[in-house]
């Protein structure tokens, strides 16, 4: 059992509350996973020559102290890059020129356990062990702004409790997924996707299906396209909440086990795994609420 939550503000006046606006909607979902927390946020891209890299240092020796400013200074030396980095105890996220997977393997080589957690132009993604309220606490979640957000509380069923495991999971760029529920098959997707030249992070059963989709979205579909083969390759009970750079996805499986309700008005667009969560949100009393259908693709896009 986990709790998912999403928020797309329709007006740009909302773009600076979104975080406040967001972190009692987490909050709401902490019985439902108390182990861990995550939040991925995306507001105005970077440049189209450069891209961002949500980076943990949770994993290291140095931990919260680790120096990012001398992690830019070495890869600036080393590859000629004017990389900049932006740092908030154990996350930063360093915006660089260089092709993201130059940058993963500098890092890989010199820093092992450095933790690469989003790639893009939009995206910047925050997620650790603890509950909600620390996790947030700890990100300051509620000074975050932008156009849309995906959230997520875990009740670890499946794999360890570890902040790599922890979501939204993402692969390629400006994409992540949150899940409740669990995949019955994702060796299958696994070993499906490997001889594509796909790797995998964790034995977590989401990032099979995040790396399905956007191997889908890479292959040329459009994300309704990929929802769709969705449904035909993943197998088990799920609710599944995504982001890219300009959309909020939702869908359900076909049994619609797994809990959802979404609430639309004119500023906004929130989704939870349950009311409790929305009940704070301005205009709720006249918010369109509904629970969406099974095998059905719901898709929001930042106007």
């Amino acid at each position: 059992m986990c709790g998912i939550v999403g928020l797309l503000v329709k007006k740009p006046a909302l773009q600076a509350q979104l975080g406040q606006l967001m972190v009692p909607m987490l909050l709401g979902m902490t019985e439902r996973g108390p182990d861990s927390a995550g939040m991925a946020v995306f507001g105005a891209p970077v440049a189209a020559t450069k891209r961002k890299i949500s980076l943990y240092s949770g994993l290291m020796a140095h931990g919260e102290h680790f120096d990012w400013a001398g992690l830019a200074d070495a890869l600036n030396d080393a590859l000629g890059d004017t990389a900049t980095v932006q740092a908030s105890g154990n996350h930063a996220v360093l915006t660089t020129a260089l092709a993201p997977s130059v940058v993963r393997h500098w890092i890989l080589e010199r820093h092992p356990k450095l933790h690469v957690l989003s790639t893009g132009r939009a995206i910047d993604l925050f997620k650790d062990i603890g509950t909600p309220a620390q996790v947030a606490d700890r990100y300051n979640f509620k000074s975050l702004t932008g156009t849309h957000l995906v959230g997520h509380t875990r009740m670890a069923t499946e794999s360890a409790v570890t902040p790599d495991r922890a979501h939204p999971f993402t692969a390629g760029e400006d994409f992540c997924l949150v899940h409740n529920g669990s995949l019955s098959n994702p060796y299958g997707v696994r070993r499906m996707l490997e001889p594509h030249g796909i790797h995998f992070d964790t034995d977590n059963d989401t990032e099979a299906a995040c790396r399905f989709l956007e191997w889908r979205l890479r292959e040329g579909d459009t994300l309704k396209e990929a929802l769709q083969k969705g449904f035909e390759a993943l197998d088990g009970f799920y609710t599944f909440l995504m982001g890219t750079a300009t959309e909020l996805a939702l869908i359900r499986d076909p049994f619609a086990c797994k809990p959802a309700v979404v609430a639309e008005t004119d500023d906004y667009v929130a989704i939870a795994s349950e009311f409790r969560s929305l009940a704070h949100l301005p205009g709720i009393k006249h918010a369109k609420v509904f629970e969406p259908a099974p095998e059905h693709m719901y898709v929001w896009s930042v106007q």
